[in-house]
């Protein structure tokens, strides 16, 4: 799918992997003017050299800085400027037994996961409003919908980033900004493929077919999905012609 993002600016969190990589470089492909973000310079430089090879005249600007700590928000909408769509992608999980989470990994997926997300739409949210358009959207998670046994609490996360959506929009109502969540379930990525790793597991068809159908038996899909694929679900929901979707889960 194609649509005209051009003439907007868009900030993409942790944007130099996986799902946040696949959408900044759908974005850009779209024509919007995106900036990359994450912990690392270097990860930046090279997302923005990979992103620039596939889309030759693709507008990119570097934003490094750490979304799960105040400071680092405000470096990254330093670097970022002025924004037309803000995709609160940054995440992380793990997986661990659910009585045996201590309150430390509790408070840090907390931070990255939730807080990073408030931060970003407090700051652009009125900016947005006061043009009279914006596009919000939060990569939340199937598994805010069903949490998982094994990450407790980053299904916990998930499910505030759906509260936050519906929150934030109600905040936004009637203003032309818009407030969504996009809901992946299990996604190939790079970090999950380390997940498989650490298990002892490698990811293949096989792993993948029986992880999807019961320790993810929830996903209709009954296979995992590919960033590439939920990014074409990014560029609809902040395109134009996405108006009359908010609030909602999608």
């Amino acid at each position: 799918m194609q649509v005209d993002l051009s003439g907007l600016r868009a900030l993409v969190t942790g944007s130099t992997k996986g799902i946040g990589r696949a959408v900044a470089h759908k974005l850009a492909s779209c024509g919007a003017e995106v900036v990359i973000n994450g912990r690392k310079a270097a990860d930046v430089t090279a997302a923005i050299e990979a992103i620039r090879k596939a889309v030759p005249n693709a507008k990119l600007v570097p934003a490094p800085g750490d979304a799960a700590t105040a400071a680092g928000c405000a470096d990254i909408i330093k670097a970022a400027g002025d924004v037309d769509i803000l995709v609160n992608n940054v995440g992380i999980f793990e997986n661990k037994d659910a009585f045996e989470i201590p309150d430390a990994d509790w408070e840090r997926l907390f931070q990255t996961n939730v807080l990073s997300g408030v931060r970003f739409t407090r700051h652009y949210g009125p900016l947005m409003r006061a043009k009279k358009f914006g596009r919000v959207v939060f990569i939340s998670s199937e598994s805010g919908v069903q949490i998982p046994t094994d990450m407790i609490h980053y299904g916990f996360t998930k499910s505030a980033d759906l509260a936050l959506t519906r929150g934030f929009a109600q905040a936004l109502a009637g203003t032309g900004v818009t407030v969504n969540a996009v809901l992946p379930g299990p996604t190939r990525t790079e970090g999950v493929e380390k997940m498989f790793a650490a298990a002892g597991q490698p990811l293949n068809p096989e792993t993948e077919r029986k992880f999807v159908t019961t320790e993810r038996p929830s996903s209709i899909l009954r296979r995992m999905t590919t960033p590439e694929e939920i990014a074409e679900v990014v560029a609809f929901v902040v395109s134009r012609e996405a108006a009359a979707l908010n609030g909602s889960p999608v």
